[in-house]
């Protein structure tokens, strides 16, 4: 039986350094008769939903002593109570919104960082298309740039270790421009958090890439890199206040400034993904990041994704390599007038099986358009549901985009599954109970 009471650490930061204080004896709430308050922290992912259900599944630091419970209000103490007591099973509670860009990308320029500068140097008049920028030496403009990125890198990206649990108190929780790296660790779970995406001070333009060159960004918000057992549910994923629309152009060229939302990527396995609103984002969801990384990924990449509402994406819900990836009773919700690429992207040896989702298309939009062909794969799509009425995604684009034709048949079946809602149903269920703050 868990006890009513444990100590809690309270980090704070004081006077510009973090400290780590070991709190009076927290109680926990109770309502009414005895009633015990749900705790997040305490929650672990319930057996057969999903692929983080196999084998062990993901308890992440429910098994937490009181030595190991921290309370976080600002991003140096999030980092330091991540590294407090190594692997040892703990939950990090992260109490209003944290923020590691809070005194904005000036403080991370190098000096002698020169924006200006940059673009004067290496304009397509200038410098031309024909040459990147790697031999540019350290003092130059993109050198300081170099720089510059480097220290924003170190600032704002940070390890999440194996047996952890983070989780945002109450309706109000999030953390703004931070980069979570779950990275080579096992048993973490992710929960109620507003996360908005990093936004790259630093893009760096390179000349060669396209026929007219390309801003190139880096920073994903959530990155599971060869990690196993993760669940990210009842989370909120989004631009925030930077969504592309904000963004300046240059060279022609918008001046990107985001990467991914929540990439899966080498080697990593068994993750469930539920219950999260994911919203305003471009490139969203990778699931496998290179076509050269079989020696990695093959065998693994087994995600599944299920009761999450994707709205105002323009691409990668996911992109898919490798993996066998289970997606259903998600709810995809494409705005008018949006940018819109596709939902589903086959790629290298997937094994994508989508069924029992809801999409929601404007008029001009075709649901021949929510799959896409990267690379020749098999994949199940059935009992979808677009605009209310049952549609065959695989014959649809087959019929409209008949150079991309797509084979039917994963060649495997999902068994770690709980509810399956009918999809006609999905959109009343999801969009009421997906994302922060809506933990039933």
């Amino acid at each position: 039986m868990r006890t009513s009471m444990w100590h809690v650490h309270v980090i704070s930061a004081l006077a510009g350094c973090t400290a780590l204080a070991l709190g009076a004896a927290a109680t926990v709430a109770h309502a009414g008769q005895g009633e015990r308050v749900r705790d997040l922290g305490r929650e672990v992912l319930a057996v057969g939903d999903g692929w983080g259900a196999e084998g062990a599944g993901t308890t992440g630091g429910s098994a937490a002593d009181g030595e190991h419970v921290y309370t976080v209000t600002t991003w140096d103490a999030f980092k330091a109570a991540l590294k407090a007591g190594g692997d040892a099973p703990k939950i990090v509670r992260v109490k209003g919104v944290i923020d590691p860009v809070a005194e904005g990308c000036a403080s991370f320029a190098a000096p002698g960082y020169d924006f200006d500068a940059y673009l004067e140097k290496y304009s397509p008049e200038n410098w031309g298309l024909d040459t990147d920028l790697s031999g540019e030496p350290a003092d130059s403009p993109e050198g300081l740039r170099a720089a510059s990125a480097a220290a924003q890198d170190a600032a704002i990206k940070v390890n999440v270790p194996a047996n952890t649990t983070i989780v945002g108190v109450g309706r109000g929780a999030g953390i703004r421009g931070g980069s979570l790296q779950i990275k080579g660790v096992d048993n973490v779970i992710l929960r109620n958090l507003t996360i908005e995406a990093p936004l790259d001070c630093f893009p760096q333009w390179d000349p060669t890439d396209t026929a007219t060159g390309a801003w190139n960004s880096e920073y994903d918000a959530v990155v599971v890199y060869g990690s196993t057992h993760v669940w990210v549910a009842n989370n909120t994923l989004t631009d925030g206040r930077y969504p592309d629309s904000t963004l300046p152009t240059y060279f022609g060229q918008i001046y990107q400034q985001h990467d991914g939302l929540l990439d899966i990527v080498r080697g990593a396995n068994h993750v469930t993904v539920s219950w999260n609103a994911v919203e305003d984002h471009d490139k969203t969801m990778l699931i496998g990041n290179s076509d050269s990384a079989g020696a990695t990924d093959t065998g693994k990449l087994k995600v599944t994704l299920h009761h999450n509402r994707f709205e105002g994406v323009v691409e990668r819900a996911p992109r898919v390599r490798f993996g066998q990836v289970d997606s259903y009773n998600n709810h995809f919700v494409v705005r008018e007038g949006q940018s819109y690429g596709y939902t589903f992207g086959v790629g290298i040896s997937s094994q994508l099986y989508a069924s029992d989702n809801a999409f929601s298309l404007p008029a001009g939009v075709s649901a021949a358009k929510t799959l896409k062909k990267w690379s020749e794969a098999p994949l199940t799509a059935e009992n979808n549901y677009v605009n209310g009425r049952r549609t065959d995604l695989i014959a649809v684009h087959n019929a409209e985009i008949p150079a991309e034709t797509l084979r039917s048949g994963a060649g495997w079946t999902p068994t770690l599954r709980t509810r399956v809602d009918p999809p006609r149903a999905v959109p009343g269920i999801v969009d009421g109970r997906a994302g922060a703050g809506k933990v039933r």
